[in-house]
């Protein structure tokens, strides 16, 4: 198995941390230097656009998804390579997955956070191996970590139920800790033909 394309949840806006720009733009130039293709949510605002124009910039393909009903308020980009304009979020949300071999989650808001808890779910359920990488820039992702680490103390996260991620504060090390772990890791075609055949 190979990391050929990454999907990338993201914050709609900037949030507060001109650090979180800073990460964006290391992401999206790190996926395009490598040649692994960009996937999200075809935005042109906040982090999800600063990431998808550093990708171009570096040469890289980037495919953009975003429903109908958002391509006004996220100001849908027009300059990538491909785009796809569906009906809803659900069939959003399916085709990135269909589309990705890992997901990074970076800072954002109940959007980016829903994504990400779909995905750690599905493979909680043993529904994919796809790698999951949350980027914690400047501690960002630490209180969902503290979260997690309550439901494990209360025993509602059990051993072989915990749910399988990767943690980086560097955007230098997300492209390399996300290609050891797709080498790592056999694929799993029946877990993810159930997944779409439940969406």
């Amino acid at each position: 198995m190979h990391l050929n394309s990454v999907c990338v949840y993201c914050g709609s806006g900037f949030g507060s941390d001109p650090a979180f720009k800073g990460a964006a733009v290391a992401v999206g130039r790190a996926l395009g230097e490598a040649g692994i293709n960009l996937v999200y949510g075809g935005g042109n605002v906040g982090l999800m656009g600063t990431v998808a124009h550093a990708a171009l910039q570096a040469g890289g393909h980037v495919t953009g998804i975003i429903p109908d009903f958002l391509k006004s308020r996220e100001r849908m980009l027009e300059d990538i390579q491909e785009t796809i304009v569906v009906d809803d979020m659900h069939t959003r949300k399916k085709l990135m997955f269909d589309r990705a071999d890992a997901f990074v989650a970076m800072p954002g808001g109940i959007g980016t956070l829903e994504e990400l808890i779909e995905q750690m779910t599905w493979a909680q359920l043993g529904q994919h191996a796809k790698p999951i990488l949350l980027l914690s820039i400047n501690g960002f992702w630490d209180p969902l970590l503290t979260l997690l680490a309550h439901m494990r103390d209360h025993g509602f996260l059990r051993p072989g139920l915990d749910p399988s991620f990767l943690v980086a504060t560097d955007p230098a090390d997300v492209v390399g800790m996300l290609r050891d772990t797709v080498a790592k890791r056999a694929p799993s075609p029946e877990g993810e033909a159930l997944v779409r055949e439940r969406l």
